[in-house]
């Protein structure tokens, strides 16, 4: 059964399983500790921090390692802004950071923090120059994901750190999608990485603070790791991590290569086999074992579980299902279609037959959610008025849409259809639905109970 949900959790490497059955007969001791058991563990610990300081770019004793890649984001993110407190309390973020960011963005602003979000464009990319528009005499951090985990689209890591140079603000990164692949460029001041995202065991993170970076650690003090992460470590998992990381790295280039030809492969022919889709991120400057796509008309949830019935493990950004009712805030952000999302991320060694079977599986999977659905083609009917009401409230996504699709053949070109819903997902898919077919979107106004949303008929 292929998994192609690597953006999630990756498969344990290789060299992990090795390294982590290895470090369990050396490394169970305390490695604080002077006798021999706890030397041998010492070494294992320095040997493993050695390894992933080479991998990240940084010194040995600028890393430390912490029980998760969350637990780096919130502790590198805490500690930083209370090292610049005197400076003052503005973060500033991008709108599409991994949730763990944006949460610790609102813990922020409830003890008094205030924080920016710097807009992305449609492909989910950062403008270096908002990130400086947005820098202030009282920021204290700027946080920037390297690599997006929705959509794959790569940031300008090294031109908005340049930005925060010249600003004086240091620059938290959050690596964990794209330190597998190759370092992080540019003046970076504190990263973030998970072992889980390239083959390391879950559990471990990394937490890279850079020399004469300001920062103070929150919590009560612990004597272990530089007192940034307390706890006993978990040795054999940090030494599986590391050098999980270093045989990634070695093989990262050819990999990269060989499965860029893949999905590149899924970005072109999804858009041929299956009707009324839209393949989002950055068609260049992306990782290159992920593809995001949106299909009109489907309900994310039914078609993950049909993929699921057919053999392949994917996952979605969008939110589209029956137990949430709110979008991906990285499609919203993008202005996306969030529907019937899907995001494929192929581990190493995915082979071109298994992509192929997975492009024959799709096609079917979809039109079957949507049959469900109800979805068909109209036959052509004589308009019925210049403009159309459709009370869609209480239906959920991908229902609103469906229903507009329905109506907007029954006004004539220059009509307009208004549908009233109170669903937060059709804020998002009924824009990205006028530009997918060629409509005009007008605008909302609220109404008494949901929001009304009038598309001009242009085709």
């Amino acid at each position: 059964m292929p998994y192609f949900d690597t953006a999630s959790a990756a498969p344990l490497h290789p060299v992990a399983r090795q390294a982590l059955q290895a470090s369990l007969d050396e490394g169970w001791a305390d490695p604080a500790r002077l006798y021999r058991e706890g030397r041998r563990a010492r070494l294992l610990l320095d040997a493993a921090r050695e390894a992933a300081a080479e991998s990240v770019g940084c010194r040995a004793d600028e890393l430390v390692f912490t029980p998760s890649g969350t637990h780096a984001v919130h502790t590198g993110l805490a500690g930083a802004l209370a090292g610049r407190r005197r400076v003052g309390g503005h973060l500033v973020v991008s709108a599409v950071e991994h949730s763990s960011v944006l949460h610790a963005a609102d813990a922020h602003e409830r003890t008094g923090g205030t924080v920016t979000q710097v807009p992305v464009d449609r492909y989910g990319a950062v403008d270096p120059a908002g990130y400086a528009d947005a820098l202030g005499a009282r920021t204290a951090l700027a946080c920037l994901q390297s690599a997006n985990h929705e959509v794959g689209t790569v940031q300008p890591v090294a031109e908005v750190a340049e930005a925060c140079a010249a600003a004086g603000v240091p620059l938290l990164v959050d690596a964990a999608q794209s330190l597998g692949w190759g370092p992080v460029e540019g003046a970076w001041s504190v990263l973030a990485a998970s072992a889980h995202k390239w083959g390391g065991p879950p559990g471990v993170g990394l937490l890279a603070v850079r020399k004469g970076v300001r920062f103070s650690s929150q919590g009560p003090a612990d004597e272990r790791e530089s007192g940034r992460s307390p706890g006993f470590a978990n040795l054999p998992a940090i030494v599986a991590a590391a050098a999980s990381l270093r045989a990634v790295r070695a093989e990262a280039d050819a990999e990269a290569a060989r499965l860029r030809v893949l999905v590149d492969r899924i970005r072109r022919r999804v858009v041929r086999l299956v009707p009324d889709v839209e393949v989002v991120g950055a068609p260049v400057r992306r990782l290159p074992h992920l593809v995001t796509f949106s299909c009109l008309y489907v309900d994310g949830e039914s078609l993950l579980h049909e993929l699921d019935r057919a053999g392949f493990s994917v996952s979605s950004g969008s939110s589209c299902t029956s137990s949430t009712l709110t979008p991906s805030h990285v499609l919203r952000a993008m202005g996306v279609l969030s529907e019937g999302n899907v995001r494929v991320s192929l581990p190493p060694g995915t082979t071109a037959e298994e992509v192929n079977a997975f492009l024959e599986v799709l096609p079917g999977a979809v039109a079957g959610v949507r049959e469900k659905l109800g979805v068909s083609e109209a036959p052509a009917a004589p308009p019925e008025a210049d403009s159309l009401e459709v009370d869609a409230l209480g239906l959920l996504c991908p229902q609103p849409v469906i229903e507009l699709a329905r109506a907007i053949g029954r006004v004539p070109v220059g009509g307009t259809v208004t549908v009233v819903s109170d669903d937060e997902v059709a804020r998002l898919d009924i824009p990205a639905w006028c530009a997918m077919r060629g409509h005009a979107y007008v605008g909302e106004a609220g109404r008494e109970v949901g929001f009304a949303y009038t598309v001009r008929r242009l085709l």
